[in-house]
């Protein structure tokens, strides 16, 4: 599944002027009004963070984020594109978002609005507004971990089927960063910092990818998580580019795991 899209390609959607189309900078507010890309509504993903995935955590997750996807006014017909500065985390999570949601007419823009600009795309300031939706969204739970499934996941019988994925740095990975009240990573998980998905703020080659991900077989479940669920959204969407057809993401990610002291930790 290509859920990438280069900038040729947006353009000539948005001069077509084609009706189902949406563009969404999830850039800080700040930087939108400075300058977006032609027609694109604006919402800072970074601001709906998420770490609680217990039952009824999970509960509220879905209902607010459906609430978010309507007050954009996305429906099952939309061609959805996510942008934010490069071909980062923030935008990631916005195609992941939909893909828990059962959209798969989306994608994410290569390179960002850094190579938007780079390319001499038109550029405009108008804040353009919000068209509502009452749209019914069917929940992918193929694509999502909580908590206590990794924890059963990582038990002696299930480690061989799945491969965890721990999107962040080496610091944060080895506990000598801390960001949550423990030190370290999820028993079992391997590194790969999710920058190496990228080369010049684009993503990286498709050989040069599968070469970073080809220790792990195709047929592997697979879970990525970072701090906060942005990262491994990157990370995610590049296995699905890759092929890997079973892939999760810890939507709780180290900022519910590392906080929760009867969960183990390496």
């Amino acid at each position: 599944m290509d859920t990438v899209i280069n900038g040729d390609y947006l353009y000539q959607l948005i001069n077509a002027q084609n009706k189902n189309l949406i563009v969404i900078d999830t850039r800080p507010f700040s930087d939108y009004i400075k300058g977006h890309i032609q027609g694109a509504i604006n919402v800072d993903l970074m601001n709906f963070h998420w770490h609680d995935t217990s039952r009824d955590g999970i509960i509220q997750f879905n209902k607010q984020t459906r609430i978010l996807l309507n007050y954009l006014g996305l429906n099952s017909q939309n061609f959805v594109v996510f942008y934010d500065d490069i071909s980062g985390s923030s935008a990631s999570r916005g195609v992941w978002l939909l893909h828990y949601f059962s959209h798969k007419d989306v994608y994410l823009l290569d390179g960002g609005f850094n190579n938007w600009l780079k390319s001499h795309y038109p550029v405009e300031i108008k804040t353009n507004p919000f068209v509502r939706s009452k749209s019914e969204f069917v929940i992918d739970d193929k694509v999502i971990a909580d908590a206590e499934y990794i924890k059963n996941r990582i038990g002696k019988n299930a480690a061989d089927d799945v491969v965890i994925i721990d999107c962040r740095s080496e610091p944060e990975y080895d506990g000598s960063v801390v960001r949550a009240s423990r030190r370290g990573h999820i028993p079992q998980a391997v590194n790969i910092n999710w920058i190496n998905n990228l080369e010049n703020e684009k993503f990286k080659e498709f050989e040069k990818l599968n070469q970073l991900y080809s220790f792990i077989p195709k047929d592997k479940e697979i879970i990525t998580y970072c701090q906060g669920g942005y990262r491994a959204a990157n990370t995610y969407l590049v296995l699905k580019k890759l092929g890997y057809f079973n892939v999760k993401m810890y939507l709780g990610s180290w900022g519910e795991w590392g906080n929760i002291p009867s969960l183990p930790i390496e």
